[in-house]
């Protein structure tokens, strides 16, 4: 974008300012005249939205909860009518708007969403050897990137792969929020580790996992990345090795767990807000998982159950001529309300139970960031803390503090935009599963209403 370009683009972030500040001075004027408060009804900024810089801190941070459960397991009313974990900004601080980031949101509204990387991960093929027996899984990549030396890409990866991948982007991106795979040995409800269904659970949360990865703005150009989507089996064991030595990751290893029995001492004000979050929605999120998964194996029970009734219903009619059909038709509205069920079933088995299992991992992945950004402030104040009482050479302190001043800023930084991108999402898939499952019910009960037709 040229000068003059620039230029128009922050006139007319000004003028967006000023049409919202003139906005904004109309509508307090009418809430004064009508007796309201300045924000609206409800204290809110105008447009319904996030208050405006200088509006009173009571209005700026709803506190309220959206995962909303009773202690009691048995009282399934998970969502209350707030929704201060669904709030996007609740954590957001309260700062000025520059022009800067008015231009690069008009920008964004005006150019739409081009996506130029396909990732399918399909066809699990098992491995058996005399050491061990694995599955391999195929993932095609499709792509119009530059970067990339092809248009498109075969491999096969195993899940230890999968886990490199996830280490390697930790390792590169300590405090942005990297999508979770699934659990290594098992996925609730499944005991049989290579049986059919725990392989088809595990393909969809790996296909996932890459194409969250795909979709994230930093995670989707790391280069270990586009080393997992495009290098043969041969390539990627000798890239593998390649990382640090032994020696050297007990040493980050031995520094961590120092720094983390250090503790922090002031933790800022946003991340501890944050840190709490966290620790609620993980609450949240867990119940509401053990009461899908038990709502699911009821319902498996009752179906059991019920798909008897048809066939005994059938045998009682050869003994009954007066009933003959009154019992088959019976049986044959048991039969259609088997298949409704069985549909009900597949819905909350596809729909809900792995969006709420995958934001269970999500909460775990939370907390391993909130400790490594810990980790890197702690570092920074072991250093001050030699400097202020002379422990060690005074005159190589202050260019460490700096460097780990820079490196704490950034991980401050990373996280709080990751956080605002992930409170997002989580609130678009949380609200689109149960929204579908609502859907679900409604037809299941339609149809069971009319006999199952």
């Amino acid at each position: 974008m040229g000068t003059l370009g620039g230029a128009g683009l922050a006139a007319a972030a000004a003028g967006r300012a000023r049409t919202l500040g003139m906005e904004g001075e109309r509508r307090a004027s009418q809430a004064r005249s009508s007796g309201l408060p300045a924000g609206g009804a409800d204290g809110e900024s105008p447009g319904g939205g996030t208050p405006f810089p200088g509006s009173s801190g009571s209005s700026a941070l709803l506190q309220a909860e959206v995962l909303d459960l009773d202690e009691d397991e048995d009282d399934l009313e998970v969502f209350s009518k707030d929704a201060s974990l669904m709030d996007m900004n609740s954590f957001s601080p309260m700062m000025p708007t520059s022009p800067l980031s008015m231009i690069n949101q008009i920008k964004f509204e005006d150019e739409p969403d081009l996506k130029d990387l396909f990732i399918t991960v399909d066809e699990p093929e098992s491995h058996v050897t005399t050491i061990e027996t694995f599955v391999t899984y195929r993932i095609i990549t499709k792509t119009s990137r530059g970067e990339f030396d092809s248009s498109e890409f075969e491999v096969r990866r195993r899940y230890q792969d999968f886990l490199w991948l996830k280490g390697k982007l930790e390792e590169a991106h300590p405090t942005l929020i990297i999508p979770p795979l699934p659990e290594k040995f098992m996925v609730k409800g499944m005991v049989e580790r290579f049986n059919d269904d725990f392989i088809e659970t595990r393909r969809k949360a790996l296909h996932k996992f890459l194409n969250r990865i795909a979709d994230h703005p930093t995670l989707t150009f790391n280069e270990d990345f586009k080393i997992f989507l495009t290098a043969q089996a041969w390539e990627l064991s000798s890239h593998k090795k390649q990382g640090p030595g032994l020696l050297s990751r007990m040493g980050q290893t031995v520094r961590a767990v120092a720094s983390s029995m250090r503790g922090v001492k002031n933790r800022p004000e946003e991340f501890m807000q944050m840190n709490n979050f966290i620790e609620l929605f993980s609450q949240k999120i867990n119940l509401i998982d053990k009461i899908s998964q038990r709502i699911y194996k009821e319902e498996r029970e009752y179906f059991d159950e019920m798909k008897e009734y048809g066939p005994v219903h059938i045998l009682w009619s050869a003994s009954e001529e007066d009933l003959v059909d009154i019992l088959k038709d019976v049986a044959s509205c048991i039969d259609r309300c088997c298949k409704a069920t069985e549909k009900r079933m597949s819905g909350l088995a596809e729909a809900l139970l792995p969006v709420v299992h995958e934001y269970v991992l999500y909460s775990e992945m939370l907390m391993g960031v909130m400790k490594r950004r810990d980790q890197i402030q702690a570092e920074l104040d072991s250093k001050v803390e030699a400097l202020t009482y002379k422990k060690a050479d005074a005159d190589l302190l202050p260019e460490e503090i700096g460097k780990l001043e820079d490196k704490v800023e950034c991980a401050n930084n990373a996280l709080k935009a990751d956080w605002e991108r992930w409170k997002q999402n989580m609130q678009n898939d949380i609200k689109l599963a149960f929204t579908d499952m609502a859907e679900e019910n409604i037809h299941y009960y339609e149809q069971v209403y009319n006999g199952g037709k």
